[in-house]
């Protein structure tokens, strides 16, 4: 090899080396931790939800925009969930989690709920949030995602307020979540 090309290998190969270094020494920003750090994924089946799925999907959608580290994603057919979803003619009611990955909760959307006036997005939306950990604030305004019935039927807020995103965020911190076991009370969410 000439003299030429071998020190242009040699420098592009210093020149590689110091960058990998430099990258690794260099001490992550906030936002790239938050971005590294794994979110807790968790499988629902609504196979059995009948006429809920817009809610559903509307609700799924609504926790994941709003928490970065737990992502609701539906689980393949045939597949296990952690969270299974049905359709009742009750009122609707949940597992308390958190649940963990590998644990199961049950969510019951109810209709009486609806043929009352409540409306199905935040019903799902509400109903998931007590899968994710967090209990009732009844009564509470409409601001409140787990006020649930005590808002009044004129509420379609589906979306969680900061306290409520920034407990589920805690409850799911660095995948926490597999080590803490479920709180395994079944809420009915009864006016």
């Amino acid at each position: 090899m000439p003299l030429g090309t071998w020190l242009k290998a040699g420098m592009s190969a210093a020149a590689l080396t110091l960058a990998m270094a430099s990258a690794a020494t260099a001490a992550p920003t906030s936002e790239q931790s938050t971005a590294q750090a794994a979110a807790v994924t968790l499988r629902y089946d609504d196979s059995r939800a009948g006429s809920w799925e817009a809610a559903i999907a509307a609700g799924v959608a609504s926790w994941n925009a709003n928490v970065s580290n737990v992502k609701l994603v539906e689980a393949a057919p045939g597949t296990g969930a952690e969270i299974v979803i049905v359709a009742t003619t009750g009122w609707p009611q949940a597992t308390l989690g958190p649940v963990r990955p590998g644990r199961q909760v049950r969510v019951e959307l109810g209709s009486q709920a609806v043929s009352q006036g409540y409306d199905k997005t935040r019903i799902a939306a509400h109903e998931l949030g007590h899968s994710l950990g967090l209990p009732d604030t009844k009564p509470g305004p409409c601001s409140q995602l787990m006020s649930g019935s005590s808002a009044g039927t004129a509420c379609t807020n589906a979306v969680p307020n900061a306290t409520e995103r920034s407990r589920v965020q805690s409850a799911y911190a660095s995948g926490v979540a597999a080590l803490v076991p479920s709180d395994g009370r079944n809420l009915i969410d009864a006016p």
